[in-house]
């Protein structure tokens, strides 16, 4: 029994990750499915489940329809990469909000409001 290299599931989730972008971009024509950008993608160990981060700009509402229309486009994309990608089986697609972004300009709005309240004192 031959065991995969530790690196494999990286590798897996760079090319998933570049061919959905392609796929989102050219193919996809759901209007739910807003400004949106596939921050990263993990794959597990036996590469049987791909869980695909993104960012969407907009309201939460816009958001969360996002969200629901990459759920609903699920199996198209994953034919998707049958297609593009040369696997033995493709991974089962599970998309995920990323707010790290969000969380990051609101730590910089903090940051900022101490220093202009330090600098007044």
């Amino acid at each position: 029994m031959s065991r995969q290299p530790k690196h494999r599931p990286e590798r897996l989730a760079a090319l998933i990750k570049e061919t959905l972008a392609d796929a989102l971009m050219t193919e996809l024509k759901d209007p739910r499915v807003g400004f949106i950008t596939i921050t990263g993608v993990s794959v597990t160990a036996d590469a049987s489940h791909a869980t695909v981060r993104v960012s969407v700009m907009g309201s939460e509402e816009e958001k969360a329809r996002s969200i629901e229309g990459l759920n609903s486009a699920k199996g198209f994309l994953r034919t998707y990469l049958a297609q593009h990608l040369s696997l033995r089986t493709t991974p089962e697609l599970h998309f995920r909000l990323d707010r790290s972004l969000e969380h990051a300009r609101r730590i910089d709005e903090l940051l900022a409001q101490i220093k202009r309240e330090e600098s007044q004192s």
